[in-house]
């Protein structure tokens, strides 16, 4: 019977809650909840209903509204983004695409955590700029999307939906008009038991009341009307919380980082204005028609007066109190009809997270390491801490694992407890697991398998459990208990089973490493998988300007103690290693070894672009995957599982020059693209931009978005520009139009904007074929704008001096040509260069073409 119960508090677990809604448990500390928030919570109990906003990409969500819509209307409150913003830019660090696209999701979980609500995506991948919904559906697949967001939909069955965006090309991107598109759709298919009938095994069909449009003054004419619009006040003061809305919207917001998205607090009124787009209109309130009580359930009225009892008797002081009465509506819920599921489910969920709060309970699961591979054994340490007078046993726990350390009872790893939890003292416990022999590598689930440009692939069998004589031997974690999951499920979890006034209750804990930060102090993040050897290739690309041998360092890594085997390079035609192939043997678990191959191109070798790999073989099996951890102090550090590849690229290179001064802005690997070509980098900090320190560089080169990330810049201006006067030679790649540190940041006037050429292979035009830069040392055709990735261009300048000269031009489809691309001014008897090209991503990819075009713009005048 307890196999049985396990099963279903898991399947529970996995489906109706964690598959979309606690993603963050798998990396967060503890929660301990305030007194306010547990009668928050209370309050929260008998509101009944729900609400789903949805938009493109990570910061397009009004957090105000989300904070207002959790915490004012206590509604359940979800956040919606297509995709996870893989396509946009790092202010904080070199990740891009895929590794920018985990720092955003947990920027999104980190903003949840303040604001709220619940985050859910759908497969869909951040390409980057889309001017039309047009091109976005030629790229991403509106089926599978919309699939998605149906998912959600039927799932979380919300009362109200809200998108950011309008319908049309107002919203300003295509993602943005896209996702507003979609919801439309999305919003009648959810009650179309023809549309996606598969989800109708799991879920069913509903009905949202009405979807409207957050519109505001930033989508609005100047002078319109914003009366004929419903509206209502989010500024309001909370004060259970000590906060606003908007001053809980600026602390969520300020949590997308990598977008530099940080916000100032709003105070005081703040109106929201909404359009009706389809369902039921309303003139007063977001949900005008719905059923916020218990009524709407059946049988539901005296749990509502039930509630209202347990509030009114509530003693901040003493919250463990209310414990009696939270358990006597636990159990009228279970007298429910079967008509009540949904909000059952819901409300059963937050009266035994309250009843943990009201309890102070602390039951956690820590595993002694960051790491474990499959098949290997793991120290763990258990604790139930309860912190009030209220008695609690822990009558069991249970563990999905080959041993546990404990006996094994019936079919499970499980141990009888029977612990009395006596106020303020711990139980400990002491013991091992070990990881199933086909446990996946920790790669996050929508990473697994290639996808396309437009969307992420989700394998059909994400987790198949290998536990010998476990209840899921056989089952598997299929594609639809992960859809729509911000993150992987936990690795691993410890079920609590606890008797509290002889009412059994059930938590599941996920198993974490925590480890003390001397600054930051108590510190967690997810237990993970990884592959007995891990192989990093040193490098993004490696360039062969000639046919001399390059140095490919590679870096293993064990993950586990004694792992030996021989690691080679998978080269294309016409290349060859020194030597073929290296043993290694790493005796700790976590040791390292970097190892060097002579790569060299042969006379087979092809022209441009081609790829390596390096490959570890350990008792048979290959290894070909790197390891790759990004951490920021704002989220918990993430875990990749990179492909041990680079590219390779040979092509005709000419430059001149050596030395090359490096300003770093949001960052970027540019300079080390500048290394493989032969060139001697410096990497530069403000301080070093003095007169004469600047004289002894070829060409110096600002990073991206470095008139945007660095303030001293609106001072040093002036010896930069001294530096060009003198004969210097500066390169500045492209910022973001808003907020630059000065106004102009070129010698001469141009005015930054938004425009972009969004066709990576738009056709080029050479504006003045005779040119330097497109002539010396090489000469630059339309091949070499063959195979760009993402896109062409960004931010290019709308206006500029006469001074500058342009270089190329190209337009998206429809559009005019554009221009400024690369802007050169001659300035004193050196050289100013502009350039919103994104070679920032050309250049870690591979493409021979940027690579002779940031040697002619570091090559002129020489």
């Amino acid at each position: 019977m307890r196999t049985r119960l396990f099963r279903a508090v898991l399947s529970a677990f996995l489906l109706t809650n964690s598959s979309l809604l606690i993603g963050t448990a798998a990396a967060q500390a503890p929660k301990n909840w305030s007194s306010s928030e547990i009668l928050l919570g209370l309050k929260k109990l008998n509101v009944l209903g729900s609400a789903l906003y949805v938009a493109a990409h990570p910061d397009d969500e009004n957090t105000r509204l989300i904070a207002y819509l959790a915490n004012g209307r206590l509604v359940e409150t979800g956040y919606l983004s297509c995709t996870r913003g893989d396509g946009g830019q790092n202010l904080i660090g070199p990740e891009l695409r895929e590794g920018l696209g985990v720092i955003r999701t947990q920027e999104l979980l980190a903003a949840r955590r303040i604001d709220g609500g619940r985050q859910f995506f759908t497969r869909a991948n951040d390409f980057g700029f889309s001017k039309t919904p047009e091109e976005t559906f030629t790229i991403w697949d509106k089926e599978q999307v919309l699939a998605d967001m149906v998912w959600v939909i039927r799932q979380r069955r919300p009362d109200v939906m809200i998108t950011r965006f309008p319908p049309d090309a107002r919203a300003g991107h295509g993602h943005h008009t896209a996702s507003a598109m979609l919801a439309i759709e999305a919003f009648s298919a959810a009650a179309d038991p023809k549309r996606f009938p598969e989800q109708l095994q799991y879920v069913q069909p509903w009905q949202a009341k009405r979807l409207l449009w957050n519109t505001g003054s930033f989508f609005v004419k100047a002078g319109e009307d914003m009366s004929q619009y419903l509206k209502l006040d989010a500024g309001g003061y909370n004060p259970l919380l000590g906060q606003s809305y908007g001053e809980i919207a600026a602390r969520s917001r300020s949590q997308h980082r990598s977008q530099g998205f940080g916000s100032s607090a709003q105070r005081g009124e703040a109106l929201e204005y909404f359009q009706p787009l389809k369902g039921d209109k309303a003139t007063t309130d977001l949900f005008e028609g719905v059923d916020l009580t218990w009524n709407r359930v059946p049988g539901g009225a005296a749990i509502g007066k039930m509630i209202d009892e347990v509030i009114r008797k509530y003693d901040p002081a003493n919250p463990s109190a209310s414990v009696a009465g939270l358990l006597k509506v636990r159990v009228a819920l279970e007298k429910l009809p079967k008509e009540a599921g949904f909000w059952d489910d819901e409300k059963r969920e937050e009266i035994d997270e309250l009843i943990y709060g009201c309890l102070g309970l602390n039951l956690t699961a820590i595993s002694q390491e960051t790491t474990a591979t499959p098949d290997g054994k793991l120290d763990i340490a258990i604790e139930a801490l309860n912190r009030s007078a209220v008695p609690v046993k822990v009558k069991w726990l249970e563990v999905p694992a080959i041993d546990f350390g404990f006996p094994t009872v019936g079919n499970m790893a499980k141990q009888e407890v029977n612990e009395q939890l006596s106020s303020g003292k711990p139980f400990l416990k002491k013991a091992f697991i070990t990881i199933p022999t086909k446990q996946s590598v920790s790669q996050p689930y929508w990473l697994r398998e290639a996808g396309t440009t437009g969307m992420y692939k989700v394998p059909e069998v994400v987790e198949e459990f290998s536990w010998p004589e476990h209840p899921h031997r056989g089952q598997r974690i299929e594609k639809r208990e992960v859809l729509g999951r911000p993150e992987n499920l936990p690795v691993n979890e410890v079920l609590f089973a606890v008797e509290v006034d002889r009412v059994p209750l059930y938590y599941t804990k996920p198993l974490q490493y925590k480890s003390t930060d001397p600054v930051e102090g108590e510190k967690y993040r997810p237990l993970t998988v990884v592959p007995p050897v891990m192989v990093n290739v040193g490098g993004h690309a490696y360039v062969f300007a000639d046919n001399q041998p390059k140095t490919v360092p590679v870096m293993l890594r064990a993950g586990k103690a004694g792992v030996k085997g021989a690691l080679a390079l998978n080269l294309p035609k016409g290349w060859t290693s020194e030597p073929a192939s290296i043993p290694f043997e790493l005796a700790a678990k976590d040791a390292e070894q970097t190892v060097q191959f002579r790569v060299q191109p042969g006379a087979g070798a092809a022209e441009g672009k081609s790829e390596l790999r390096a490959v570890a073989t350990v008792d048979g099996q290959a290894y070909s995957r790197g390891y790759q951890t990004i951490a920021y102090t704002h989220i918990p550090t993430q875990t990749l599982f990179p492909e041990a590849v680079a590219p390779l690229v040979k092509l005709d290179l000419k430059r001149k020059g050596q030395e090359i001064g490096y300003l770093m802005g949001a960052g970027d690997e540019v300079p080390d693209a500048l290394r493989q070509i032969g060139y001697t980098v410096t990497l530069l900090k403000p301080e070093d931009l003095t007169e004469q320190n600047l004289r002894r560089f070829d060409a110096v080169v600002l990073g991206v978005r470095a008139y945007n990330t660095l303030d001293r810049l609106k001072t040093l201006q002036p010896t930069l520009l001294r530096y060009v006067e003198q004969g210097g030679n500066l390169v500045v790649q492209y910022a973001v139009s808003r907020g630059t540190v000065l106004p102009q940041i070129g010698p001469y006037p141009l005015t930054l904007s938004n425009d972009r050429v969004t066709v990576e292979n738009a056709p080029v035009t050479f504006l003045n074929p005779t040119q330097p830069l497109l002539n010396t040392p090489n000469k630059i055709t339309s091949k070499d704008f063959e195979g760009w990735v993402q896109e062409q261009g960004l931010y290019y300048p709308s206006q500029w001096d006469p001074k500058y000269q342009t270089v190329l031009s190209s337009n998206d489809p429809g559009e005019k040509a554009k221009e400024s691309a690369i802007l050169v001014a001659d300035y004193g008897k050196g050289h100013y260069i502009y350039t919103g090209l994104s070679l920032f991503r050309e250049l870690p990819a591979g493409v021979p073409g940027a690579y002779r075009l940031l040697t002619n713009m570091v090559s002129l005048g020489k």
